[in-house]
């Protein structure tokens, strides 16, 4: 007696379709798992067996052989407990019906016969949708995140019986139907705003042009001026997600087994904070069991590296990557993965040691060996790939009992969007979306400068020594400027700005 149950695994951030295949055949009792399963599927034995005698089925006391086709791929996890025990009652024939062959079947048993949520039920929609499958089972808390994929219908179930009675047709169940929609509204509302920060404007300013160009920053101020605040309040500036972009940030959030059962949708700009303590491994992703990292976690959205040279200086290093493309590719003996990490850096760090250095209001007690050794910790190729540095002083006292408004995040989040609409249709057809993405040939192309702008960076690079990366970031800062003004040239005040934003880069007397 064999059958055969559709179910998925998942690789990345994407899924697979897999075939369960259940044999049952005449000796002694025995059950088997191939097709390189991992602990947790071998294990499913155990559960399978006892779900199904207390929801009422016979186990069967025969040699029972279960193959997990294609069998070269890795499979993890416990969402195979639903396919092997519903392969176990197709070959007994209790679960009879076409059902079997359209729908696809994913979930944890309890030895109850209950039915647990698994971790990436959205890839696996996205992949059964791509090949045709009518509709998924999976547990009632995935069905929300697996509704969010249209043209499949996503049945939720909570027990074994609940499955075996709809398969059979003995018992109707409605697929889950949510609105997208409201989710994208509802992930946008609240949150901080920029009104509630004082003083700081040109602090301000500059998080705007790397907001509009999607610029990583660096912010360099003494303990208490406000750089975490600031930071925390990024993403309510930033452009709404396109849905494709909320797909693919909730995919990683999925396979994490970390989205939020109540909004099944990532639709609001993700902001991840984690501690300088992280190691490269939880930065980048990786383990035994390859998974995302905290740059995945931020994909589309904010990295916020508060206290940047505390952070190891390996860990930073393999921050190159990902910066530079936008992936991060993990290898393994047996396989390599590809997980998306398009985000935008954004770091503090104090000007030294003490963190007291320029302030007129503390005396910096560092020598300058110690903010030499300090400020060393960051590397120069690292440093190359930040195009704004800006200094945020202490906030003075006037500033913090001024009771008059400032502007609010909606009102520069307007700007922001205008200025990211001009940088999708000037890059339409190409794979970039927005200037701080501009390689050379883009650069030459649309950063052309008059005749005062190139007098000024022409003196300016001559007497700070700015290198020629350092030239060209610059140029993309001023494209970005230029764009927030509705100019379709860089004129010398964008240029004057622009430079303003690089103070690590200027020789120090």
């Amino acid at each position: 007696m064999l059958a055969k149950v559709l179910s998925s695994a998942l690789l990345g951030i994407d899924a697979v379709i897999v075939d369960v295949e259940v044999d049952i055949a005449q000796g002694l009792p025995q059950f088997a798992t191939v097709g390189l399963p991992d602990g947790a599927v071998k294990e499913s034995k155990d559960r399978v067996k006892s779900a199904l005698k207390n929801s009422g089925y016979d186990f069967p006391p025969r040699k029972i052989t279960v193959n997990l086709a294609p069998a070269d791929l890795k499979k993890e996890g416990a969402a195979f407990d639903l396919p092997i025990s519903v392969g176990i009652l197709a070959a007994t024939g209790v679960v009879k019906g076409e059902r079997l062959r359209e729908y696809l079947l994913l979930g944890e048993l309890s030895l109850d016969g209950s039915v647990k949520p698994v971790r990436g039920c959205l890839p696996v929609a996205v992949a059964a949708r791509n090949a045709g499958v009518r509709g998924i089972v999976v547990p009632r808390e995935n069905a929300p995140e697996a509704a969010v994929v249209e043209g499949i219908d996503v049945v939720g179930v909570a027990e074994l019986a609940e499955v075996v009675e709809f398969l059979n047709g003995s018992r109707e169940l409605v697929p889950h139907r949510i609105d997208v929609a409201a989710m994208f509204e509802q992930g946008c509302e609240g949150g901080d705003d920029f009104s509630e920060v004082k003083g700081q404007e040109h602090a301000k300013r500059a998080l705007e042009v790397a907001a509009a160009g999607s610029h990583n920053i660096l912010m360099i101020g003494p303990p208490g001026s406000g750089k975490t605040m600031l930071s925390r309040r990024i993403p309510t500036i930033l452009p709404r997600m396109s849905f494709e972009e909320a797909i693919e940030t909730t995919k990683v959030y999925s396979v994490m087994g970390l989205l939020d059962r109540e909004s099944a949708l990532v639709a609001q700009r993700p902001f991840r904070a984690p501690h300088h303590t992280i190691s490269d491994i939880g930065l980048i992703g990786g383990g035994n069991i390859p998974r995302p990292g905290e740059v995945s976690m931020a994909n589309h959205g904010v990295l916020f590296l508060d206290e940047l040279p505390e952070f190891k200086k390996h860990v930073l290093e393999v921050l190159r990557q990902p910066l530079e493309d936008g992936r991060v590719t993990i290898s393994r003996a047996l396989i390599s993965l590809t997980y998306p990490s398009r985000f935008m850096l954004v770091a503090a760090m104090n000007p030294c040691v003490c963190g007291f250095l320029g302030d007129i209001n503390h005396v910096c007690t560092c020598t300058p060996v110690g903010i030499q050794r300090y400020r060393s910790r960051i590397s120069g190729p690292l440093l190359d790939r930040i195009d704004i540095h800006i200094e945020v002083p202490a906030v003075k006292y006037r500033d913090l009992v001024d009771r008059s408004d400032s502007e609010s995040s909606a009102e520069i989040a307007k700007r922001v969007a205008r200025s990211r609409e001009i940088q999708l249709e000037r890059y339409k057809g190409t794979k970039i979306h927005c200037n701080a993405q501009m390689t050379p040939r883009f650069i030459k192309k649309y950063c052309e400068l008059d005749p005062a702008g190139n007098r000024m960076l022409e003196l300016v690079t001559d007497r700070l020594g700015f290198s020629a990366r350092t030239y060209t970031r610059i140029l993309k800062v001023a494209r970005t400027i230029a764009d927030l003004d509705s100019s379709e040239s860089i004129r010398e005040q964008h240029i004057a700005e622009a430079i303003q934003y690089r103070s690590l880069d200027r020789k120090r007397v």
